[in-house]
């Protein structure tokens, strides 16, 4: 008798979401901001082990958060020509865009993967007030104040119209970023209703003002209900805010999960030493998957686990 070998065993997908759109450029030197930066930024990425990128936009001359398809444009196509990684965009953009805004660049680029928020919720940048700074730029602190009395809306009618125009309508795969159990419920829930299927992959997203706090033991709880819910169709990712990103991501791949890293999620390497790079924070966690035994999983390992359609069937 034979026993099929699980060809992702021991084996972690890194994803590093570059820029993001909840630091602003007075937090970081280092925060890309222009496509070439966005773009560069990326590639080296890749080259230091990430087989997923996340990407968002910004606006050149200022830094703010941009759904902008032509700003997109300028480095989606050569970070493709320069690395095999998986091209993942946010359809999050950022929590104060409206939901069009948030899907026009997927829509426009047709990538193989593209986050999915998994519920409306406070999603609070505002404690970041708390610590002065001589801001570069008006539009930071203003940004940074309106999530206080908003909220980052994702109803069942926006998810879907995201799996209707995205899912189906481009071949599009999800990253289901769960900012809290319930968020996991939901999940279910589309999927009890046919709305997704196939290996699910989840992002547990832990120390977002708002959503579930960066505890040890919400993720035990998190991949325990997901464990139940989903059984062994799904894989699960951790993202971490600020300072929680090493020591959470770290559990993470301990419990058999996958990670990311990268700028929007924290700027630090280190305590109170900034990132010089997004590579610099792939770097750091190889060290620590080496550490555990773990290997890097490649681009090509990533696309066939999570069923993805291939990089020549996006549009950019």
């Amino acid at each position: 008798m034979t026993t099929k070998t699980d060809p992702m065993r021991n084996k972690v997908i890194i994803t590093c979401a570059v820029t993001g759109s909840v630091h602003t450029p007075t937090m970081s030197p280092y925060l890309p901001v222009t496509p070439d930066e966005i773009a560069s930024e990326a590639i080296a990425a890749a080259e230091a082990g990430a087989a997923i990128l996340h990407l968002h936009a910004r606006d050149p001359e200022n830094g703010r958060p941009s759904a902008d398809p032509a700003v997109f444009r300028q480095f989606l196509p050569r970070i493709k020509q320069a690395t095999d990684a998986v091209v993942n965009i946010s359809t999050g953009g950022s929590s104060l865009m409206a939901l069009e805004a948030r899907l026009a660049p997927a829509l426009d680029a047709r990538p193989e993967m593209a986050s999915f928020n998994m519920g409306s919720m406070n999603f609070a940048l505002f404690p970041a007030l708390d610590k002065p700074m001589e801001w570069k730029h008006a539009w930071e602190p203003q940004l940074l104040e309106a999530t206080r009395g908003t909220i980052f809306k994702n109803t069942f009618e926006d998810m879907e119209f995201i799996l209707d125009r995205l899912g189906r309508g481009c071949g599009t795969r999800f990253e289901f970023e769960c900012y809290d159990v319930g968020h996991l419920y939901s999940l279910a829930h589309l999927r009890d209703r046919g709305l997704v299927s196939g290996r699910l992959f989840i992002q547990f997203v832990f120390g977002v003002l708002g959503g579930i706090g960066a505890d040890p033991e919400n993720l035990t709880h998190m991949k325990r209900i997901a464990d139940k819910l989903f059984g062994a169709d799904y894989s699960f990712s951790v993202l971490a805010a600020g300072r929680h990103q090493m020591p959470m991501i770290t559990m993470a791949a301990a419990m058999g999960g996958h990670v990311r890293v990268g700028l929007e999620d924290s700027l630090y390497s280190g305590r109170g030493r900034l990132a010089r790079s997004n590579a610099e924070q792939v770097e750091r966690i190889r060290t620590v998957l080496d550490a555990l035994s773990l290997e890097v999983a490649t681009p090509a390992e990533a696309r066939a686990h999570l069923g993805l359609k291939g990089a020549d069937a996006v549009a950019f």
